[in-house]
């Protein structure tokens, strides 16, 4: 069995093998490599997503690795909701590093009533169906980056994993289920959201309907989005080709 944190590690981009830094700051240098080699750069979100999303993860958020990251995140913009602040629409200055959650919440991996692994593949799903509301991964896609992974070193098990999801229809009722806890699903929202910047009618149209689903108040929702956008940044991606995906 393949190990589900560390997927979703990769899918996040926390390290970029082949480089001593994090996407923050090895960011130009991946999109190069990204450009060039996909593999190379490590990332499978490079290979999943395509190297055009235009924003990354940044700063404490990859350091602390992807469950971890996704909960944090998650428990900030709780926080802010339930202490009544308005949604943040730029970092603040000086802005205290962010946290993994604390161990008592339920927003701690250790609290998953399904245990850590099965709630870390719901996120790996999510952000699989995510990356694919945009319509993007057609047959011929699909192929490439099949070609890909069977290069990637991830492992067998891992690789069908994934393409079994791409290969998938959007099933958000399963997807919906696998969030145990009213934390969990609005981990699931976050890990949505930190997938894909939301620049198309059918991505917006994606994340509006699941957290509809998810049964989100939109004044949270709303501190999700500002809380995703402060942990992200621009990746200058100059002189890419024009299809970004490929």
């Amino acid at each position: 069995m393949f190990d589900p944190k560390k997927l979703l590690d990769d899918l996040l981009g926390s390290q970029i093998p082949g480089t001593s830094g994090t996407v923050r700051d090895k960011a130009g240098q991946a999109v190069q490599m990204a450009k060039d080699n996909p593999l190379a750069a490590g990332a499978l979100a490079a290979v999943l997503l395509g190297t055009g999303a235009g924003r990354q993860v940044t700063g404490t958020a990859v350091k602390l690795g992807g469950l971890a990251a996704i909960g944090g995140l998650a428990y900030k913009a709780y926080q802010n909701y339930k202490a009544g602040n308005a949604p943040a629409q730029t970092p603040a200055a000086g802005e205290p590093e962010l946290l993994p959650p604390p161990a008592d919440t339920a927003f701690h991996p250790s609290q998953a009533p399904q245990g850590e692994d099965e709630f870390t593949l719901t996120l790996v799903r999510a952000m699989i169906s995510a990356a694919k509301a945009d319509g993007h991964v057609d047959d011929e896609e699909r192929q490439k980056i099949a070609g890909k992974l069977s290069l990637s070193g991830i492992g067998t098990e891992a690789e069908e994993f994934l393409m079994s999801e791409l290969e998938s229809p959007l099933d958000l009722d399963t997807l919906v289920a696998g969030a145990k806890t009213d934390a969990q699903k609005l981990e699931l929202y976050t890990a949505s959201r930190l997938t894909i910047d939301p620049d198309t009618r059918a991505e917006r149209g994606y994340l509006d309907l699941l957290a509809g689903r998810l049964g989100l108040p939109d004044a949270l929702v709303d501190h999700v989005e500002a809380t995703v956008s402060a942990a992200k940044v621009p990746v200058t991606n100059a002189g890419t080709s024009p299809n970004p995906r490929w």
